[in-house]
């Protein structure tokens, strides 16, 4: 049987093209967003196109301007330090909590270990050679196994919203932060204190690298912005 798009399936390829083209530049900052050009260049009609519209300016990668419709929102230097503290004090959460189950079951530090370590060589390697946006999927997918593996089911769909405006900010300066060995180097050392049940210290080392990070990015756009 042919298998024929439902309405759901057509908001969702609609929202997934739209999301993805502005997190990874594809539509820059500023563009003006039609929605008769979108629907064209998808291939769906105005309705998906309108829910997804709604639901990206509802998540902030959208704005509007008056009677002028919808625009990609810009990246700032401030939102990008609110966004960052915002994960600094989720991610301390997780990585705490994640300490402590690895101190009280072995097993599970096994696993958090041989998963963590994987993700690792994967950016590592990805940095070694430059693949940098692909570098930037693995470092999400990093901090995205340490909220899933603290065992608190909120974490991941609280920082998602997040997650979008900052994997945008991490492409879009990615030649500019010049941070990707030192990135790797602290998720190392924040996976040896997770693993190790030293919840403190694992708290501190994210704390330090998302700060690091997110004053970092912010910087650099700063300096595109000259």
């Amino acid at each position: 049987m042919m298998n024929i798009p439902t309405p759901q399936t057509r908001f969702e390829a609609a929202y997934g093209a739209l999301r993805d083209s502005i997190v990874d530049g594809t539509l820059a900052p500023g563009t003006h967003i039609i929605q008769e050009e979108i629907a064209a260049r998808i291939g769906v009609s105005r309705q998906p196109i309108q829910q997804a519209l709604a639901l990206l300016k509802s998540q902030g990668l959208l704005v509007e301007s008056g009677a002028r419709g919808l625009y990609v929102a810009e990246l700032n230097p401030s939102e990008t330090r609110a966004r960052f503290q915002v994960r600094a004090a989720l991610e301390q959460v997780a990585v705490r909590e994640a300490s402590l189950r690895a101190v009280t079951d072995p097993d599970l530090a096994e696993a958090i270990r041989s998963e963590g370590e994987a993700i690792l060589a994967k950016g590592e390697r990805l940095v070694a050679t430059e693949q940098f946006k692909e570098a930037v999927t693995e470092d999400i997918a990093f901090h995205s196994f340490l909220c899933r593996v603290s065992g608190n089911h909120l974490l991941q769909p609280t920082l998602e919203v997040h997650w979008l405006y900052i994997r945008r900010v991490m492409i879009a300066v990615v030649l500019f932060a010049d941070r990707g060995p030192l990135v790797w180097k602290e998720h190392r050392g924040v996976l040896d204190a997770v693993c190790g049940g030293r919840a403190e210290e694992a708290a501190a080392r994210i704390a330090t690298h998302i700060y690091g990070s997110g004053g970092a990015l912010a910087t650099a756009l700063e300096r595109m912005s000259r």
